[in-house]
């Protein structure tokens, strides 16, 4: 079975505005006659290839270490889209959509995407940039999203993945009592392929 690793290494990653980037301190070394290597991290929880809790947005929310797994892990598909996703293009794709969709390309959703996707019943959003929306939608898409129940997946990186192709993906959360969100480690293994129309994606 062939893996497809789409997590970006946290290091260099991009930072979403704001938050503070990843460091490592070296705690020991074997160089240094330590009788082992350890290391510490800081980090935002928003860091790299990460997942968001509706804990980020609600103070209620359910936070990472109680999302279903089976939300995390089973079938997806990849579609590729670029630029603002409209709520009139997004029922466009609804005939493609798995409960779990990730989306290859620079997209940022609008709140009527938002609402569109919520409706739909899916389970788990990827993207490739560090937030699923521009700036300006940033509570109202997240709000809309995880107040469904769904949980995203952000800061991908989708280039070795193929549009159109049905995956299995994996991508459980690190778990970390009551966090709004936590990093993750994503992996697609090849599945059947779906039936699609190129064209709408290009």
């Amino acid at each position: 079975m062939k893996l497809i690793d789409i997590t970006r290494e946290l290091m260099k990653s991009p930072v979403y505005p704001g938050d503070p980037a990843p460091q490592v301190q070296a705690l020991s070394r074997v160089s240094m006659g330590d009788p082992c290597n350890t290391g510490a991290v800081s980090m935002c929880l928003h860091n790299g290839t990460h997942m968001d809790a509706p804990r980020h947005f609600f103070n209620e929310g359910e936070a990472i270490d109680r999302v279903s797994l089976d939300s995390c892990i089973g079938e997806c598909v990849v579609l590729e889209c670029n630029g603002l996703l409209l709520g009139d293009r997004a029922e466009e794709l609804l005939p493609y959509l798995k409960k779990r969709v990730l989306f290859k390309g620079d997209v940022q959703l609008t709140p009527s995407a938002a609402f569109v996707l919520s409706d739909a019943g899916v389970l788990l959003l990827g993207v490739e940039q560090p937030s699923v929306a521009p700036p300006e939608y940033t509570a109202e898409v997240h709000r809309q999203l995880l107040q469904s129940g769904m949980v995203l997946l952000e800061n991908l990186d989708l280039s070795e993945a193929t549009v159109g192709e049905t995956y299995l993906l994996m991508a459980a959360p690190v778990k970390i009592a009551g966090a709004d969100g936590a990093p993750v480690r994503a992996v697609l293994a090849e599945s059947d392929r779906i039936d699609w129309d190129g064209r709408i994606w290009r």
